[in-house]
């Protein structure tokens, strides 16, 4: 079993910038498959961003060139560097990782941006 935290959700106005952390409770060196996906009230959870073990990374067009993902294998962490946020980037962001044939999910954290 794999637990993973979210952290850094809170409250920020609209243009302003926030980071959140995924805390994994086991090595993600060896892991392909990780990100961060997000769900709006009274919709479904979509994906914002991933990364995998090359570092390669992929974003959903609303988020481009606005949000970065990060992994730190030290410390067993994903990053996700929001800026210039905007009111329809609130949501509850949840982290996740595949492990083998399994998918972990945190309980996520929640980002509302104040217009």
């Amino acid at each position: 079993q794999v637990q993973l935290v979210e952290s850094g959700g809170k409250l920020v106005q609209a243009g302003g910038s926030l980071t959140l952390s995924c805390a994994a409770s086991r090595s993600i060196a060896d892991v392909n498959g990780m990100g961060w996906y997000r769900q709006a009230p009274g919709n479904q959870r979509d994906l914002v961003s991933n990364i995998n073990r090359a570092g390669y990374t992929n974003y959903a067009d609303s988020v481009k060139g606005r949000f970065t993902i990060s992994r730190d294998n030290t410390q067993n962490t994903i990053y996700l560097q929001m800026n210039n946020l905007e009111a329809e980037d609130t949501a509850v962001y949840y982290c996740y990782i595949m492990v083998g044939l399994r998918t972990y999910w945190g309980k996520g954290t929640l980002v509302t941006v104040s217009s």
